[in-house]
């Protein structure tokens, strides 16, 4: 590993690694987190730690990216031979070593043991010294080419199981009390979480053996995991899905203040010559300011046509939250969702309803589905110009959300084009990599080629493109 010679090139590195990360750090917080830095006890990790997140972290969001890269790069210990507790140090078996069972293996009995007590305990350090040696003990497996080795999560928690401890904990932790009452289920998640807590720490002792081996800035690429934010809204989990649902009100009061500040600096219209020259009588002829007409109001209608197929449904779900989040910014909004066939489904969203609930009704009970609920651009573009297009005037901005995949289906780009020609903006938000736009039943350029195609996969790109639509 190619060690920083000193604390500025580590400090500049750590920076450069939380870009890299998602968290925007400004060359004004950067400064900031520098001369923190003369101010903390540097061999405390604990200081160091929390000079650095209040100079650089903006949202409890952005905290797991942040713990991840400054565990990498400012390591709680260094060196491969940690001891750790009962003999399970650095010296581990090699790879091709068959390790034995868990009831025939004294050592992995004894860990364990402590193990336990750490977890009754909830001791911190225990937990991490224990982590540190059981990495070293039990997670060394085969490296990817011949007579090398690596570290593992995976084998290290497989073979040491801290989640089979959970029933010994309970008993212990409730002797003498009735179970099944409001102290076991106390009990239960004090414990459960005391057991994720040291995962997450033999996860971190991976990565900083990893990190030792083939340099922080590697393994940061791959260890750091996206904000939500920058999470891809195609492949996220269930998890991840409630997570950026709690980041959407936020983010649309974000946009809206950063919309109204914008909107107010631009307040300002053409310049009004006639009163600026009669102001400048009483500074003797010298326009010491310049007076303008009041701009007029740019608001303007909406109209978003939305393929809600189970390809893109989480995509479309967060799109029309965070667009109905920010509805005072047009005059009107009007909503049309398509699979094989089209509906319009204005009428969920009125005033004062659950936007979450209506995104899911419009899923559930619009009828965007004819035969075979296949996705068909060119029955729902032709459905939209045969039955709305009085929807579309001068003063609209249309906005199409989708993959652009037609199942090999005629896209009826005449149709599109019908559309777009009545339109003053249009746009298309297509949820998948730019890479792999044209590919399969993609038809992503030809419909490019009459609307304007932006890649949009997660939330920070949304919100760029929401602002500079309105």
């Amino acid at each position: 590993m190619s060690t920083p010679g000193n604390l500025v090139d580590r400090h500049v590195d750590f920076v450069e690694a939380l870009r890299r990360a998602g968290l925007s750090v400004s060359v004004a917080e950067d400064l900031d987190a520098a001369t923190a830095l003369g101010v903390v006890d540097l061999a405390d990790r604990t200081q160091l730690r929390a000079a650095y997140a209040a100079a650089l972290v903006k949202r409890q969001t952005q905290r797991a990216a942040f713990d991840t890269v400054f565990d990498l790069y400012f390591p709680a210990v260094l060196g491969m031979d940690v001891p750790g507790a009962g003999g399970t140090g650095g010296d581990a078996p090699g790879p091709s070593e068959t390790a034995p069972p868990p009831h025939r293996d004294p050592e992995l009995a004894q860990f364990r043991a402590q193990l336990q007590a750490a977890l009754q305990a909830g001791d911190q350090e225990g937990l991490a010294r224990l982590a540190r040696g059981g990495v070293g003990r039990y997670g060394v497996v085969s490296g990817r080419t011949p007579g090398t080795q690596t570290w593992s999560r995976y084998a290290t928690l497989n073979r040491v199981s801290p989640r089979t401890l959970l029933a010994a904990l309970l008993e212990e932790a409730l002797y003498g009390q009735e179970r099944g009452g409001l102290a076991e289920r106390v009990a239960r998640t004090t414990l459960e979480a005391r057991i994720a807590r040291f995962e997450q720490l033999v996860e971190t002792e991976v990565q900083r053996r990893l990190a030792e081996e083939s340099g922080a800035e590697r393994v940061a690429e791959t260890a750091v995991r996206p904000s939500v934010e920058r999470l891809d809204l195609l492949s996220a989990t269930k998890q991840d899905l409630a997570a950026i649902r709690r980041e959407i009100q936020p983010l649309a009061r974000r946009l809206a203040a950063r919309l109204t500040v914008e909107q107010r600096r631009g307040r300002r219209g053409p310049l009004d010559f006639r009163r600026t020259i009669r102001a400048s009588l009483s500074s003797g002829g010298i326009p010491m300011q310049t007076v303008h007409r009041p701009r007029r109001p740019t608001k303007t209608d909406l109209v978003i046509l939305c393929d809600v197929s189970e390809s893109v449904t989480a995509f479309a779900h967060f799109t029309l939250l965070l667009v109905y989040a920010l509805r005072e910014q047009f005059t009107r909004v009007r909503v049309f969702a398509f699979v094989d066939d089209l509906d319009e489904v204005t009428d969920y969203f009125r005033p004062g309803t659950d936007l979450v609930e209506a995104v899911t009704r419009v899923g559930s009970e619009a009828k965007v589905r004819r035969w075979y609920g296949r996705t068909d651009y060119g029955r729902a573009f032709g459905v939209f110009a045969e039955r709305h297009l009085d929807a579309i005037t001068s003063r609209t901005s249309l906005l199409i959300l989708g993959d652009a995949r037609s199942n090999y289906g005629d896209p009826s780009i005449g149709a599109l084009r019908a559309m777009t020609e009545r339109a003053r903006r249009a746009y298309w938000l297509n949820p998948e990599r730019r890479a792999i736009w044209d590919t399969g039943d993609s038809c992503a350029s030809q419909m490019d080629e009459v609307v304007p195609m932006v890649e949009c996969r997660n939330l920070a790109q949304l919100g760029a493109f929401v602002r500079d639509l309105v």
